[in-house]
């Protein structure tokens, strides 16, 4: 087997609830711990009805793109649904709410930059 600092397998990282979401299971896939110091990158699960309630991320970027399942975003008074294939932008510093709409569990890749690194301090909620 080939190991290198540069490659992760999902099945093998940790799962961890982040703050200010309910019903959310993500797993951190790329991040500072392999390097990455630039951008972050997380396997979100999340239970119907389950999602993140209104927050922002100060200084932090934040793109969904929704895998499977189905979900409502709202970002900068605007909201929309979302299938698997969409993705969607959260600007820095901007509130938004992400919520499960489909009957099963939806499946989301988070693309924060810079990483967000489930720091509470660096959220800020209504």
């Amino acid at each position: 087997m080939t190991t290198s600092q540069y490659h992760v397998r999902g099945a093998q990282v940790p799962a961890y609830h982040p703050a200010n979401h309910e019903g959310t299971s993500n797993q951190r896939l790329i991040g500072p711990a392999i390097g990455a110091r630039n951008i972050e990158v997380v396997l979100g699960t999340i239970a119907r009805g389950g999602g993140a309630l209104p927050h922002a991320h100060p200084g932090v970027e934040q793109v969904c793109y929704l895998l499977e399942g189905s979900a409502r975003a709202e970002v900068g008074g605007d909201s929309f649904d979302l299938q698997p294939g969409d993705a969607c932008f959260f600007p820095a510093d901007l509130f938004h709410v992400f919520t499960v709409t489909s009957e099963q569990p939806a499946r989301v890749l988070v693309i924060y930059s810079p990483p967000y690194g489930e720091d509470p301090s660096r959220v800020v909620r209504p």
